[in-house]
């Protein structure tokens, strides 16, 4: 499992150029997947939203232009430069009902049963421990019509893979160290990616959590995924 201070200090280093980074390195296709996401939250009719690991908070925007103002919106993460890039874009845009405050996946600031819809997108793999974050992402949904989305680099399609993985041990930390000037933060990228269970492991982790009713949506040759359970 990461090391949650090492992770910290990383996205602290990369947080002024993390969705510089983030557009180039997907070719944009990052926007379909939180597009995707957002649509599926959408269905379920949440009364409020928490949004885990947020970043610099382009989930939280993309679920704030989607849903009306009176739905409540609130972006989690445990670096603190990252929830300043996001602080900015909010005033940038004036968007109201919504807020940027430092929460650790593994001890959530949230009280039993609060939430109608957790996501956290890209954020899981980074966790010092899933289990246990699952456990608190479950204890703070409701019961009743609470639901998880965890959108989430996957492994690919067999026949994609080789092309894959040269892209990401090869050409992405070097690309990513010319735009943010940190070829590490994207090397344990990589690394991290390239070490992740597949879809068929993420549901039994979920399921090894209490979540039911779990369901996942691969997307782009299976490089992502987007998992939806109930509490």
């Amino acid at each position: 499992m990461p090391d949650p201070d090492k992770v910290n200090s990383m996205f602290s280093r990369i947080a002024a150029k993390y969705d510089l980074a983030n557009r180039a390195l997907s070719l944009g296709i990052d926007t379909l997947w939180r597009d995707r996401l957002v649509d599926e939250v959408w269905l379920k009719n949440p009364s409020n939203i928490t949004d885990l690991a947020t970043g610099s908070g382009d989930v939280a925007f993309e679920l704030r232009k989607e849903f009306a103002p009176s739905i409540r919106i609130d972006g989690l993460d445990f670096c603190e430069p990252m929830l300043d890039e996001a602080r900015k874009k909010q005033a940038k845009a004036g968007y109201r009902n919504m807020s940027f405050e430092v929460g650790d996946c593994l001890d959530l600031p949230l009280p039993d049963n609060s939430t109608d819809a957790v996501t956290i997108s890209f954020g899981y793999r980074n966790l010092g421990d899933r289990h246990r974050g699952l456990l608190e992402m479950r204890r703070v949904l409701r019961p009743e019509n609470g639901y998880l989305f965890i959108l989430e680099f996957s492994q690919p399609a067999k026949i994609v893979r080789p092309f894959y993985y040269f892209y990401l041990k090869t050409l992405l930390p070097n690309i990513a160290g010319a735009l943010t000037g940190d070829v590490s933060a994207y090397r344990y990228l990589s690394d991290s990616i390239e070490a992740f269970p597949p879809r068929e492991g993420i549901t039994q982790e979920l399921e090894d959590a209490g979540f039911k009713d779990i369901r996942a949506i691969p997307m782009t040759f299976g490089m992502v995924a987007l998992h939806i359970a109930k509490a």
